[in-house]
């Protein structure tokens, strides 16, 4: 039974929870199987019309498990040159699976609190509407080293300007700003946030399935036809390459002697993402 994401079902709303609190909810293949898998029981499920995601814990994804991904790259190190196309393939699973909740034939809202960050906005920015803690952070901090955003949908929801902004600085958003900036429907103090997720999915759930997979497909589409699988292609194989510049080496490097050190590192000048008083 799969472990790192737990499935419930209320009335018409299946809710899928990221089940890895003691590491924040960080992503490793086992994860994204898991996600498929209660995906796809959701989909089967004919009583299931809106799909809720959230994460267990103090946060909704801190991003790929780092000591998992320094780990795979120093094991890649040891056994010759990179290869940049098998870094791709390899990437292009994970992008799959955040593309599912896009593809989903039933809505998916995202619940976010906490941290949102790195790979773990993907898992939100894939989702068709995001709820979030007025106080939770939303950001792609591996703009700063070792990162690019695989699956791009931070220019495709915000646009040019606000975009930048976000991936020229790695900078973050609170729940009031990505309300403001359109990322998300709505935020709601952490108490209520739980409520307020489970109200919009089930809003939505109210209308009959095969109309809300219509909707979905009408707007999908619209964004489909701006590029956005060419985007993703570029963005997972800057993604590689931004993990081995010689900066990303450096970083893989320091996270393998000590995790948390090399996020303070890269973190702490612009005083963010838990860095603000150290």
């Amino acid at each position: 039974m799969a472990q790192t994401v737990l499935y419930e079902r209320d009335a018409a709303v299946a809710t899928l929870t990221l089940n890895r609190p003691e590491r924040l909810n960080t992503i490793t293949p086992e994860l994204i199987e898991d996600l498929r898998g209660a995906l796809a029981r959701a989909w089967e499920d004919g009583d299931v019309r809106a799909i809720r995601l959230r994460g267990a814990g103090r946060v909704f994804c801190a991003g790929y498990d780092i000591a998992w991904g320094a780990e795979s790259m120093a094991r890649e190190e040891a056994t010759g040159p990179w290869d940049p196309i098998a870094d791709y393939q390899a990437m292009s699973r994970f992008v799959d699976a955040y593309m599912a909740l896009w593809r989903s034939p039933k809505p998916v809202i995202a619940q976010v609190h906490g941290f949102c960050v790195g790979g773990g906005t993907d898992f939100a920015l894939c989702s068709d509407l995001i709820v979030c803690d007025e106080d939770c952070r939303i950001g792609y901090p591996p703009a700063r080293v070792w990162g690019s955003p695989t699956t791009a949908m931070w220019m495709y929801r915000l646009g040019l300007e606000r975009a930048k902004r976000l991936l020229l600085t790695g900078d973050a958003l609170d729940g009031r700003r990505a309300v403001q900036w359109g990322l998300a429907s709505e935020a709601a103090p952490a108490g209520e946030l739980d409520a307020a997720g489970l109200a919009l999915a089930a809003r939505v759930a109210r209308l009959p399935a095969n109309q809300l997979h219509m909707m979905k497909l009408l707007v999908n589409q619209a964004y489909e036809q701006m590029g956005l699988s060419v985007t993703q292609l570029i963005g997972t194989l800057l993604d590689g390459a931004a993990r081995h510049t010689p900066e990303g080496v450096e970083f893989s490097r320091r996270a393998l002697e000590d995790v948390r050190a090399a996020v303070r590192e890269r973190d702490a000048p612009f005083g963010d993402y838990g860095q603000e008083h150290r």
